[in-house]
């Protein structure tokens, strides 16, 4: 059983003016072959998903840059501690779709002032270590939200400190959509409207900062710390000797 949502009319983009977009937006910083990976997280099981519907909108985005994603669903998902060891079977695909990814998109609805249960629970089960890998150390992540009224950040400011802790790079752009309600037509498509295009803007600047990391992303999380648990000491031979040029 695959817990991945499966994208309708991917190539279908009726809100774009694609002749204001640039097709590849990495020229110049990296090559996109191979194609980012992505994973799409977001906070709601209800039938009309307003996180769910501009989860999808990004997906398409992305798709339409050149990238592959995957939208995962959490409709079975347990809560952390709920099962004994987090022994089930969405757990596990939730962190190999992590372990899989280059870069991430949160978004969830604002519920009390806050992300949801949903969103946190999918969170809450990407350990920082897993099987001696990382499943979210390194990657970059773009966080956004659906309001049910006026426009908020509280969700997306947590969602940035919850990035930071997982050791992401959390880009600088973000999306809050107002009244996400009248934001979507009756198909579950997003109108025309100043939110879709802060979504393009946001997509766009992920993809970029995904492969301007890229080749230095290992490097970029390299502990001290971690060599010292690991008993990997970094100097050569040379090294020692004091012939390691200054």
């Amino acid at each position: 059983m695959s817990r991945l949502r499966t994208l309708s009319d991917p190539d279908h983009l009726p809100s774009l003016r694609a002749e204001y977009l640039h097709r590849n937006p990495t020229m110049g910083l990296g090559a996109m072959d191979p194609p980012p990976r992505i994973l799409l997280l977001y906070g709601s099981l209800r039938e009309r998903s307003y996180s769910r519907l501009a989860v999808e909108e990004a997906a398409r985005l992305l798709q339409w840059f050149g990238c592959e994603t995957r939208i995962f669903d959490p409709s079975d998902l347990p809560l952390p501690d709920q099962v004994k060891d987090d022994d089930h079977p969405a757990v596990h695909e939730l962190r190999e779709h992590s372990l899989w990814s280059e870069a991430q998109v949160w978004c969830s609805p604002e519920r009390h002032g806050q992300m949801t249960g949903i969103m946190k629970a999918q969170i809450d089960h990407l350990p920082l270590a897993y099987k001696g890998l990382r499943p979210t150390q390194g990657r970059t992540l773009a966080v956004m939200q659906v309001c049910a009224g006026s426009q908020s950040f509280n969700t997306i400011n947590t969602l940035r400190v919850l990035g930071r802790w997982m050791r992401m790079f959390t880009i600088p752009n973000q999306s809050s959509i107002a009244k996400a309600y009248d934001e979507f037509d009756e198909a579950g498509r997003m109108k025309p409207s100043a939110y879709y295009d802060r979504i393009v803007d946001v997509m766009e600047e992920l993809v970029r900062f995904t492969v301007l990391l890229r080749p230095h992303a290992d490097q970029l999380v390299d502990r001290y710390s971690e060599r010292v648990d690991k008993g990997l000491p970094v100097e050569t031979h040379v090294e020692k000797a004091g012939l390691a040029a200054d």
